[in-house]
């Protein structure tokens, strides 16, 4: 065998063996979910230089494909050990039975803290008692203003109640047609289902009934909410539609809306997007609120990480999800995507602590409900997005829009409704 030969087959086995687990190593598999999916490797490689007999192999499934994909892997048993998981997702892969309970897990764990979670975000996590997903990172909705546009109306600060904004909105629209200018005071899009959620929850209304196997959107409190949302629309202080709104940030910009409910994502969006000399006229603050609370009740979002019970490396499965939900993971997680930490002691780290922005994320984090935890819940607002541009463009009452939307969640929740009568 020649010289060369023996150092081309020595470079060969060197390669494969750090290329490859040894023997000795446990390989589970991690499944993330679109910029998180590729943000995470970092995070991912110094897991494994602290816990070197485990090698975690990482999927990056875009958001569009990752519900079908998780479908098709539980019905073919090729499920991940662990995986990102949106909160609302997480009912309907507990239905399948196919979610490992994190509790004993997290009772002798000296790292996780659950009185350190948002609480709001946590119960999400919670079905019937039993904690199936630890929150990775967290997502509510504030809104984003004109600071110069609000105070020109006569408010240093952003209004408390709705009917406050409502009255800024009618002056502020009366301001810009003085100087025969269009102005939508908030755009309230009728292609998102958030606002109209947000309000039904501020309101006090169940959106579901019956053990949640009917709609009760036609309740008494979601029809004011509804009603309230209609006035907007009626007044002209929000577009009907997406037709005048071509670009949100030039928009924005531009004071074409001064209000918008949105979520983290945009603070990046808007110090890239708003003009440098338009950085200071612009804020956040915690939406305002129906009733005495303040603020008032926003939505608990983002995702989750659970482990599949079908998992043949629990011990090590654990590990990452505990890694990656740790005071100082999820900071490093925030600096590398901007993704909101879900344990508060994480807001005390300087690049949250002195971020402007963020302060109303924090302060409306302390004020989120769950909602309805039911695999059909998606669906259902998806569809409540009609409804909404009926009420926007006078096409139906609100009366007559809730009623017929109550019908058609009926028809979505049917098989949960015999479940219940047969438990019954």
């Amino acid at each position: 065998m020649s010289k060369m030969l023996k150092i081309a087959i020595c470079f060969v086995t060197v390669l494969f063996f750090n290329c490859h687990p040894t023997d000795e190593q446990t390989v589970i598999k991690f499944w993330g979910f679109g910029n998180e999916g590729e943000m995470v490797r970092p995070l991912i490689q110094e897991f494994e230089r602290q816990n070197p007999t485990i090698k975690v192999e990482v999927q990056q499934i875009p958001w569009t494909a990752a519900h079908e994909k998780l479908l098709t892997a539980y019905a073919g048993e090729s499920t991940p050990d662990v995986c990102q998981l949106g909160n609302t997702w997480l009912p309907e892969f507990n239905v399948l039975h196919s979610l490992e309970p994190l509790g004993p897990f997290v009772q002798r764990s000296s790292r996780v803290d659950l009185n350190d979670i948002f609480p709001g975000v946590l119960k999400t996590n919670i079905l019937d008692s039993v904690l199936y997903g630890l929150p990775w990172y967290v997502d509510t909705r504030v809104i984003f203003y004109r600071k110069d546009i609000l105070k020109l109306a006569g408010y240093e600060k952003f209004p408390e109640t709705w009917s406050e904004v409502l009255k800024a909105s009618e002056i502020i629209q009366q301001q810009a047609k003085a100087k025969n200018k269009i102005c939508y005071p908030i755009f309230l899009p009728t292609s998102e289902w958030v606002p109209a959620i947000v309000l039904g929850m501020q309101s006090g209304g169940n959106f579901l009934k019956n053990k949640n196997s009917r709609g009760n959107f036609s309740g008494g409190e979601f029809r004011n909410a509804f009603s309230l949302m209609s006035e907007f629309y009626r007044k002209d202080y929000s577009p009907s539609g997406m037709q005048l709104i071509t670009n949100l940030y030039n928009s924005f910009s531009d004071g074409l809306i001064a209000m918008y409910i949105t979520g983290p994502w945009n603070i990046g969006e808007f110090t890239r997007r708003v003009p440098p000399e338009l950085q200071n006229a612009w804020m956040t603050a915690p939406l305002p609120s129906m009733d005495s609370l303040r603020p008032g009740v926003s939505l608990p979002l983002g995702t989750s990480l659970v482990m599949f019970n079908s998992s043949k490396h629990k011990e090590a499965s654990w590990k990452l999800i505990e890694f990656l939900s740790s005071v100082e993971q999820s900071i490093a997680f925030y600096k590398i995507t901007g993704n909101l930490p879900p344990r508060r002691s994480a807001w005390k780290d300087s690049t949250l602590a002195n971020n402007k922005y963020i302060k109303a994320f924090y302060q409306q984090l302390q004020r989120v409900d769950p909602l309805p935890q039911v695999p059909e819940w998606e669906q259902i607002v998806i569809r409540l997005q009609t409804y909404v541009e009926y009420i926007a463009t006078k096409t139906m009452t609100v009366d007559g829009a809730l009623k017929q939307f109550d019908g058609e969640v009926d028809v979505m929740l049917e098989k949960r409704r015999w479940m219940v009568e047969r438990q019954q």
